[in-house]
């Protein structure tokens, strides 16, 4: 045995281990998706979301052991497919160990991506059965055609790890989804006619979970993007063009949201770290730094232009920005290759426009991103709208006010013993006639209207107690948003909002954790306090009686309190006068 031959056999042991190593980073990259999606979205789906991540994975395994591992790289039939087979059973001496679970992560990421755009109004089931199709048919067969000798493959298209085959695929999935599904209630704000007026912020519950399912993801990408490579100078390579792009992408967006804004927008520099990670990854092979440098700075600008593009142009409700991140971005860095491709790349071969290199490979990127895209589009949608016209895809309005963890998996709260707020737009006052400050623009009102916010009217007799009375109402945390309503019709002008937890005759329902069943007696309730002087108490409870009531046990309690004395401290106003005007 030659010394050449030796070195050869090193080698190849060394990077064999190193494919490896890198699956398992991909596979780590779930648990930094898992941490990205709960922590961009509201407590209440915060178990739906882990379990959701969970099952990609879980879900994926099984439908590619029996159809998507040979559909990508099975015998090649006319370019189109691999050929069915279940080699995993009957020939597991001679298969492919290594190749199955490298594109079996990988598979699982692009059903992943979905699960974010979609979150907080899917069913579960649902989701488990479009996750199943992804990871069966969508993902396995697109992805022959690039990495499984297919016709993509064929004619040099390039896309080294999957900026085109798994996020591109995965973010025009989440569009359809999201669109198809329909926006998370109070999401936008319309007219009579249905026009939208407004986008409301549903602010995620934990920035610092989503700041750390980023970095996670990050660390990952670098097995994601280097997995395949085959010489320490490529690989180094690749962790250099890795690092740069979403570097720059977050500090560009930074940049451009602070000057925009007014203050660097957090949430959005994440999105841009990882809509740089997703533009790097098709050319990060075939890149220098400059390349990697213009890869990132269109990056960070596409994330936050994308994510005001289907906020305020399509009105599609994306709560983590996948669209943004994952399908604005793959196409981006798919072009890219076919932009900044340099042959002194090690191990690169291919030129592009900016190199010298012409149309040629801008002209196969673009090829690659049409096909793909109209094989997705059909395929994801048929699968979105069958799903819809037999099971449904969304859960009802109650199961979305009250959570995705209490209605589809009988979690009380992913966070036991802490209290979270829902701070988000179904949990706001309307304008009514009491709140009205005279002028829709609080620049232009005066003074006066500053500091009274009402017109002046006598107030109502009182009786032999004080007239002031606290109206205290406990009810089903579903029925909120109607409840603020009819308050806001009577005039209400103000109210205290809590989240608690409680029971009443029901004793709460009982739900099962690891397989024993919780004795659970206390169930989410939403608790209103009002204080009356100038609108009678008794309209105040007709109104909520009237709301509140379904003819169940549990409807609720409200409690009528005589109230001794208010004093406002803005103007030391007392009693009645103090319950006149607005704060």
């Amino acid at each position: 045995m030659t010394e050449e031959t030796i070195v050869s056999l090193i080698s190849e042991h060394t990077f064999g281990i190193w494919f490896l190593i890198g699956a398992a980073l991909v596979f780590w990259m779930q648990a930094g998706f898992a941490m990205v999606e709960a922590g961009f979205t509201r407590a209440k789906n915060s178990g739906n979301i882990l379990m959701k991540n969970l099952m990609d994975f879980c879900i994926g395994t099984v439908m590619f052991i029996l159809i998507g591992f040979s559909l990508l790289l099975g015998e090649d039939l006319m370019g189109f497919i691999g050929k069915p087979g279940f080699d995993i059973f009957t020939a597991y001496q001679e298969f492919d160990f290594s190749n199955f679970v490298f594109n079996l992560v990988f598979c699982a990421t692009t059903a992943t991506i979905v699960s974010g755009a979609m979150a907080e109004r899917t069913k579960f089931l649902s989701y488990c059965i479009y996750s199943g199709v992804i990871s069966a048919l969508i993902y396995p067969i697109e992805a022959h055609w690039i990495w499984g000798g297919g016709w993509l493959a064929q004619m040099g298209f390039h896309d080294f790890a999957g900026s085109c085959a798994i996020h591109m695929v995965g973010g025009i999935s989440a569009l359809i989804g999201a669109k198809i599904l329909g926006p998370r209630i109070g999401k936008f704000t319309t007219d009579k006619n249905g026009k939208v007026t407004k986008v409301n912020a549903f602010p995620g519950h934990n920035l610092p979970l989503g700041c750390l399912g980023c970095f996670i993801l990050w660390f990952g990408w670098y097995g994601f993007n280097g997995a395949a490579a085959t010489s320490i100078p490529q690989l180094g390579s690749i962790f250099l063009t890795t690092t740069i792009a979403p570097a720059v992408a977050t500090v560009v967006c930074m940049v451009f949201t602070w000057v925009k804004f007014g203050k660097p927008d957090v949430s959005m520099c994440l999105n841009a770290s990882l809509a740089g990670l997703v533009g790097i990854t098709a050319p990060c092979d075939v890149t220098d730094a400059f390349g990697a440098l213009a890869v990132g700075i269109v990056s960070g600008l596409l994330v936050v232009f994308g994510v005001w593009f289907l906020d305020y142009k399509l009105h599609v409700d994306d709560p983590v920005g996948a669209v943004a991140v994952h399908c604005l971005n793959g196409i981006w860095g798919t072009l890219a290759v076919g932009l900044f491709a340099t042959s002194s790349a090690p191990g690169s071969e291919i030129d592009g426009l900016f190199y010298g290199g012409g149309f040629h490979q801008l002209g196969l990127q673009a090829l690659g991103i049409l096909s793909v895209g109209i094989w997705t589009v059909v395929t994801i949608t048929i699968a979105f709208l069958a799903i819809k016209a037999t099971i449904g895809l969304r859960v009802t309005e109650e199961e979305e006010i009250v959570g995705l963890d209490s209605t589809e998996h009988g979690i009380a709260s992913a966070y036991s013993g802490f209290s979270i707020m829902d701070v988000s737009n179904t949990m706001t006052m309307d304008i009514n006639e009491n709140t009205n400050l005279g002028t829709p623009e609080y620049e232009n009102a005066s003074e006066a209207l500053r500091d009274a916010a009402v017109p002046v009217v006598a107030a109502p007799g009182v009786g032999a107690g004080s007239g002031m009375y606290k109206v205290t109402i406990v009810a089903k945390l579903s029925r909120y948003d109607k409840l603020r309503k009819a308050m806001n019709e009577l005039g209400v002008t103000g109210m205290t909002v809590t989240q608690v937890m409680g029971c009443g005759i029901q004793r709460g329902a009982g739900e099962k954790y690891r397989g024993v069943e919780l004795d659970a007696t206390l169930l989410p309730k939403v608790k209103l306090e009002i204080i009356v002087g100038n609108i009678p108490v008794e309209k105040v409870i007709q109104a909520a009686k009237k709301t509140l009531y379904t003819g169940h046990i549990g409807d609720g309690k409200i409690f009528v309190y005589e109230v001794a004395k208010v004093v406002k401290i803005r103007t030391g106003e007392e009693d009645l006068e103090a319950l006149l005007d607005v704060e």
